[in-house]
């Protein structure tokens, strides 16, 4: 810079010395010196190179981040079940409460009803009156093969065998629908109370009942759910569409677990678009799963490069 500009004030010293002394050719002395002037300015000062674009103040690159899709953690459907009951009653014992653990078949609730106790009663007698037509028929046919009985008595011997044979699969039908090994009966041992189990090992949650309360048939007395399995249900939307499918990584992180970062792998991707929002769900299944996880909670996820 400094050499520039000795340069220019020493050509202007010339300019105005030569005009001083009225020397000839004037012009073309002040011509030749602007000339040396310009020559020396136009001298190019930068160099030509590739570049990348940045924020003037932060000096960050004007590079895309990749998208986040916010979701929740869920269960898949068939970890969750809903315990009921196909018979109605008043609930005489509950023996679980909220975030307890169950295991399958384990007592939740007794049920009092008398239709139960009714269907015990009808099991047992068609079960001991069964044995009898089964003789008397088998008497019957073989009276009839030696001529010693008629072939109506025969068929009606039949027919209330077949019948009372009927019922006696019903009743024991019922019974192993409810729960109840029909074997603890047999000898005549009457259960008071309909025993209602768990269908699934998990936990207790969503609890509806209470001592005393009356249940129709179906009624939920309470949900179990299995966390052993645990997925997240993410919301992307139709500009990010193209990033999720099927086989896609994520890493994730959990509301309220700090900075600690998770795995997981898109399983399936949902067909329809929320009408509301135009968001599309998509399903993870999670690699690394954490005791502390509970369905609901909010997640952030990401897709691995």
């Amino acid at each position: 810079m400094k050499t520039y500009i000795s340069k220019t004030f020493a050509a202007l010293a010339a300019v105005i010395a030569i005009t001083a002394c009225g020397g000839g050719n004037t012009a073309e002395t002040v011509e030749e010196a602007a000339d040396s002037v310009s020559t020396d300015v136009a001298k190019p000062t930068t160099e030509t190179a590739d570049t990348v674009v940045a924020d003037a103040s932060t000096g960050a690159t004007n590079v895309a981040n990749s998208p986040t899709f916010n979701g929740v953690l869920v269960v898949s459907p068939d970890k969750v079940a809903t315990v009921t009951s196909t018979m109605g009653g008043r609930i005489h014992q509950l023996n679980v409460i909220p975030g307890k653990a169950v295991r399958r078949g384990q007592v939740v609730a007794l049920l009092d009803d008398p239709d139960f106790i009714t269907l015990q009663q009808t099991y047992l007698e068609s079960s001991a009156q069964l044995e009898c037509l089964r003789l008397e028929y088998d008497r019957q046919r073989n009276l009839a093969s030696k001529e010693a009985a008629s072939q109506k008595r025969v068929e009606q011997s039949r027919a209330d065998f077949l019948s009372m044979q009927c019922r006696a699969r019903a009743a024991e039908a019922q019974l192993r629908a409810l729960g109840v090994d029909v074997k603890t009966i047999a000898d005549g041992h009457i259960k008071m109370y309909l025993p209602v189990t768990a269908p699934i090992s998990g936990y207790v949650t969503d609890l509806e009942a209470n001592l005393g309360k009356y249940l129709e048939p179906g009624m939920p007395i309470c949900n179990v759910i299995n966390k052993s399995q645990p997925m997240i249900q993410l919301t992307v939307y139709e500009k990010d569409l193209h990033l999720i499918e099927a086989g896609t990584q994520l890493a994730f992180r959990v509301n309220g677990m700090g900075k600690a970062t998770f795995s997981a792998t898109v399983i399936s991707v949902d067909q329809a678009v929320d009408k509301t929002d135009y968001s599309i769900k998509a399903y993870a299944r999670v690699k690394d799963g954490n005791a502390s996880f509970r369905p609901g909670m909010y997640v952030r996820a990401k897709v691995k490069k």
